[in-house]
């Protein structure tokens, strides 16, 4: 099988959020569709580990903010890569609450939609939350959302290990290894989100890399690479 053909398969880039009693919590998906125009409904898919799970099932209700194409590699690291049982995710967030009293990502975001909840389904390791869609804005016309193909050719992200998506990268088919002569082509991954340095994709290697440089998928320093 070649797991590359998973990733020829269209999605986009969200931060989709939750509350529960006075606690608010988000994650990045990118398994978001519609799935009926009357009413109009759409189907998010949902880590039976993450912590917004929980949040969904209790409150009956969630928002779906649009990322834009260039958004912050931060807000990407903090909702992706952190868990909100350890840190409050929309601390230091731009957000507004919605109509059904959930959060919405103001920054770095194109426009949101909000949902009240009809049915869930249990699909191995997720959930997947049928929501109604009740209320729809768009906040800025003018840029492009995220894509996940964006997000993986451009920004060489990888997916975080709850998301629908990921795959461990030994499975994947590839002759990358064969193709590169020793010593040419090394590679750094980050041990957080799996983001790597390729030193023949860039001007420095990466032990030239200045002090100060961060991952750009979430943020963490360089101490957190290790050569593959």
């Amino acid at each position: 099988m070649n797991f590359e053909a998973f990733f020829k398969i269209s999605y986009g880039l969200y931060i989709i959020s939750s509350v529960k009693n006075t606690k608010y919590n988000g994650f990045i998906g990118n398994t978001v569709f519609q799935v009926t125009a009357e009413p109009a409904q759409l189907a998010i898919s949902c880590n039976k580990d993450n912590y917004t799970a929980e949040f969904i099932k209790s409150s009956k209700k969630f928002t779906i903010s649009i990322l834009e194409q260039d958004c912050s590699a931060d807000l990407i690291g903090k909702f992706g890569y952190n868990s909100g049982k350890k840190i409050d995710k929309f601390e230091k967030t731009e957000y507004k609450i919605g109509v059904n009293g959930c959060p919405i990502v103001t920054e770095n975001t194109i426009g949101y939609l909000e949902c009240e909840l009809v049915d869930t389904f249990e699909v191995g390791t997720h959930y997947i939350f049928i929501g109604k869609i009740t209320e729809a804005e768009v906040t800025d016309s003018e840029k492009n959302p995220l894509t996940y193909i964006h997000y993986r050719n451009v920004r060489k992200g990888v997916a975080p290990k709850n998301a629908p998506t990921y795959i461990d990268k030994s499975k994947i088919e590839s002759d990358k290894e064969n193709s590169n002569e020793k010593g040419k082509n090394e590679i750094y991954k980050c041990s957080v989100c799996g983001h790597e340095y390729n030193s023949t994709e860039h001007d420095k290697p990466f032990e030239e890399l200045e002090d100060d440089w961060c991952c750009p998928i979430c943020g963490v320093d360089k101490s957190f690479f290790s050569k593959i």
